[in-house]
């Protein structure tokens, strides 16, 4: 991972670690290596939020998903859902990219959204606020979404990262719960987009506290 020198900006986006300089994509400012090894487990934080009003119990934070047609999806994905809100960090495209609505079709108008220059600002921001995270990740450290049996008794937030780097480990590190989909095939991992439905709506309609607040909107 990489994140801008300058505190002004602190774009953090994943990046090749044979690359010595690389400017920042957003001012074009220096570059610096913050992580270059995720960590061994990922820690609970030792924090006790404050509880918060929300519309809709469940809300998703897109760390640098690099495509704007998956990030399209999952705006048709969270509007089909019922989503709260997309917190939009790093590189995530916002609706005003025309890629975006190639795939989004019109759901990008009615999703709320709020976009990040950097993750772990936004992270820090919503746990501070009450907000839950639990990231979809694959990794030894994760459980599979189908054993999740009940949920906080707070607004819970899924967190999906990059499609090549995965979710920025210091941003894994804050969340509380690690899930991922179980595979039977050659590959490790799903496409981020269909991975992100798949989650969302065992989530939101599939796990009996979830279920039972869900209303149409």
């Amino acid at each position: 991972m990489r994140q801008c020198a300058d505190d002004a900006c602190r774009f953090r986006f994943p990046a090749p670690a044979t690359l010595v300089e690389l400017p920042c994509p957003r001012c074009k400012g220096p570059t610096l290596v913050v992580m270059t090894e995720k960590p061994e487990g990922s820690p609970r934080p030792e924090r006790s939020p404050k509880p918060v009003t929300s519309p809709l119990p469940l809300e998703a934070l897109l760390d640098n998903i690099r495509s704007t047609y998956n990030v399209g999806s999952m705006m048709r994905t969270a509007d089909g859902a019922g989503l709260g809100r997309l917190h939009l960090c790093g590189i995530t495209a916002t609706p005003e990219h025309p890629g975006v609505g190639k795939t989004a079709l019109g759901s990008e108008d009615a999703v709320p959204w709020t976009a990040y220059p950097n993750a772990l600002d936004a992270a820090d921001a919503l746990q501070a606020q009450g907000y839950r995270l639990w990231a979809l990740e694959s990794g030894l450290q994760a459980g599979s979404l189908y054993d999740v049996q009940s949920l906080p008794d707070a607004p819970l937030i899924l967190v999906v990262g990059n499609e090549l780097a995965g979710i920025d480990p210091a941003l894994l590190a804050r969340c509380e719960r690690v899930l991922s989909l179980p595979m039977q095939g050659v590959k490790g991992s799903l496409n981020a987009a269909v991975a992100f439905g798949i989650a969302v709506y065992h989530l939101r309609f599939g796990v009996p506290a979830f279920r039972s607040a869900t209303t149409k909107r």
